[in-house]
């Protein structure tokens, strides 16, 4: 499989249903073979495109199920797609929810035909970051040290909801205005962090977790006292409303798997950042090896032998 490199362009945005009609060709799923009472053995994975985490845990879990003996299928496409997909019957299993806010309108539209399967992330949040061994500890703090990071903020997209909010919320409650606040694109974001790590200079940026850029880069959140940015949301696994029938086993292991920041920013940045021809299953596979009772420790936690 080729290598996926993706970035979100329209971080923080509540998303819009799509009205799209699923035009991806699936295999079969939902077939007939638990007809003896055992899970199904063929699973589809819808994975929402350019949104990174859900890349990487899907084909984390795609690792995870084929070793148990599923046959998985994975199709990437638009998030509306992807919910259609699973109310219809066409996917089985997506890994990508973010709630209350981001996908709240696909539940209100599709809540009845799908399954909640648990929460497996909790810090999903917009931020402004900065080096680890930078000065500011809070947004007050940035406002009073600008001239220590060049008087400069470094954002991504025109288009997208963390630049609103920073525009909207951040710089005036803040008082950043007397930065600049650059808008350029999330590549040229992290180009300039790469950069200001290898020189050490002092860097702001606006920034999202979870991010490989954590893992990759000495990183920390500024604190936003007076709630700029809003809470953190949880990402939540979902499934065909028939899910825990056709695959009693895999709802259990779904239900007891969460990631804590330091392993999904890891796996992350295994495959999003080791270079072109580094492709999801390799990335996956250094990760499990990195973390060799991975597995063994959801089983047990999920009760599945």
């Amino acid at each position: 499989m080729s290598r996926v490199r993706t970035s979100r362009l329209l971080r923080g945005v509540t998303a819009t249903a799509s009205a799209l009609v699923l035009s991806v060709g699936l295999a079969a799923c939902g077939g007939s073979e638990s007809a003896s009472g055992d899970d199904e053995k063929s699973i589809s994975i819808g994975i929402p495109s350019g949104w990174d985490e859900g890349i990487a845990v899907s084909h984390l879990w795609k690792a995870i199920l084929e070793d148990e003996g599923y046959e998985v299928e994975t199709e990437t496409a638009d998030v509306g797609v992807v919910f259609t997909g699973l109310a219809g019957g066409d996917f089985d299993v997506t890994f990508d929810t973010w709630l209350p806010l981001t996908h709240a309108s696909y539940l209100k539209k599709f809540g009845d035909d799908i399954t909640d399967l648990g929460t497996w992330y909790d810090n999903a949040k917009l931020t402004i970051a900065v080096n680890e061994s930078s000065p500011a500890k809070s947004l007050e703090d940035l406002a009073g040290m600008a001239d220590e990071y060049g008087n400069r903020l470094v954002g991504i997209e025109a288009g997208a909801g963390l630049t609103k909010v920073t525009q909207e919320e951040v710089v005036p409650t803040y008082g950043l205005d007397k930065m600049d606040y650059v808008i350029s694109s999330t590549p040229a974001m992290l180009a300039e962090l790469k950069s200001a790590t290898k020189s050490g200079d002092n860097i702001a940026v606006t920034l999202w977790r979870p991010h490989w850029a954590y893992d990759e880069f000495p990183m920390r959140d500024l604190e936003d006292p007076k709630g700029t940015l809003g809470e953190a949301e949880e990402i939540h696994a979902y499934g065909s409303k028939d899910f825990g029938e056709r695959f009693g086993d895999v709802e259990e292991m779904i239900g007891a798997f969460t990631l804590n920041d330091e392993q999904l920013f890891s796996l992350e940045n295994l495959m999003f950042n080791s270079g072109d021809d580094v492709a999801e299953e390799d990335a996956v596979k250094q990760w499990l090896e990195d973390n060799p009772t991975f597995v063994d420790d959801l089983k047990k936690k999920a009760g599945v032998s």
